[in-house]
């Protein structure tokens, strides 16, 4: 892949500027500045109630719902590390970020996602077990087997991103150097850069695919498994049993459509706006949805 022809080599004084939706009017971004704000108020104040359900009510102190505090801080943690500068850029024309607050974003935006991954695998499992292998659940999912899963989970998705995002930092990129999209994403600023993007493409690629179709395989097997318990015991165990599952089931529909969403807009060949308003559903769509399906679907955290 030829290089393309750079002012600045590698040079941490470059300026990244967010050229946000690039087709939209002007006359829209206050439309959808408001539509952003109400949609990150959702998030953060559906989160912080389950938060606070979860820590204040001693009926909640359950590995399930440890698990989901996690998820909730999580959401809270990926829409914190973009929503704000997008709604920057909307509001007050914000366009500009220095060269590590560019990879700082980038990293967290990143380590963040992957965190969520791997929590849903943890809530997969934990169904797992409780449907599965309910004598065995109190001795399986003690406070200190949690704490090891949950903070498991945590850790991989904080070392997996360095890589990458170490990488592209060493690229070449101009002086100012213009993305693409509404935040800073691993693909859209390797994109942005005048160095050969072969490597990094195929780095990110492969990333993309430990977080998105392992974890998924993984949520898929524990599915199987659960259905498969769960036609063996009485009809009133059955509605007890999805009853159980079917919060969990929803957010990780939603997660994974969110995905297909992205990628499909990216696949596709489709206009740009659409590949970056792909990646903002992604980033959006899962983190205000899960308070509601928790809160509308679970009776425990409804009661809270």
């Amino acid at each position: 892949m030829q290089t393309i022809a750079c002012n600045r080599s590698e040079d941490s004084s470059t300026i990244f500027y967010l050229m946000g939706i690039p087709f939209l009017p002007k006359s829209l971004f206050l439309p959808i500045f408001f539509v952003f704000l109400l949609l990150y108020l959702l998030i953060l104040a559906g989160n912080t109630l389950i938060l606070v359900a979860v820590v204040t009510e001693p009926s909640l102190h359950k590995p399930m719902y440890f698990f989901l505090i996690n998820l909730s801080a999580l959401d809270i943690l990926l829409t914190t590390s973009t929503v704000p500068k997008m709604l920057s850029l909307l509001l007050l024309g914000d366009h500009f970020l220095s060269f590590p607050a560019c990879f700082l974003q980038m990293y967290l935006y990143h380590s963040f996602s992957c965190s969520e991954a791997f929590i849903l695998v943890v809530m997969a499992y934990d169904r797992y077990v409780a449907i599965c292998r309910p004598l065995h659940y109190p001795v399986l999912m003690t406070p200190q087997t949690n704490a090891a899963l949950a903070a498991s989970a945590w850790l991989t998705a904080l070392l997996l991103p360095i890589p990458a995002v170490v990488q592209t930092s060493h690229m070449a990129f101009d002086d100012i150097t213009h993305i693409y999209h509404c935040f800073y994403d691993h693909l859209a600023v390797v994109q942005a850069s005048c160095s050969d993007i072969t490597s990094q493409t195929f780095m990110g690629f492969c990333i993309a695919m430990v977080v998105s179709f392992l974890p998924l395989f993984l949520v898929l097997f524990s599915c199987v498994c659960i259905l498969a318990s769960v036609l063996c015991i009485s009809s009133e165990g059955h509605s007890k049993a999805f009853s159980t599952c079917s919060s969990h089931f929803l957010v990780v529909g939603t997660y994974y459509s969110s995905i297909v969403i992205a990628y499909v807009a990216y696949r596709a060949e489709l206009p740009l706006d659409f590949h970056v308003m792909g990646n903002v559903v992604y980033a959006i769509l899962t983190p205000v949805l899960n308070p509601f399906i928790y809160t509308l679907r679970n009776k425990n955290v409804k009661a809270a």
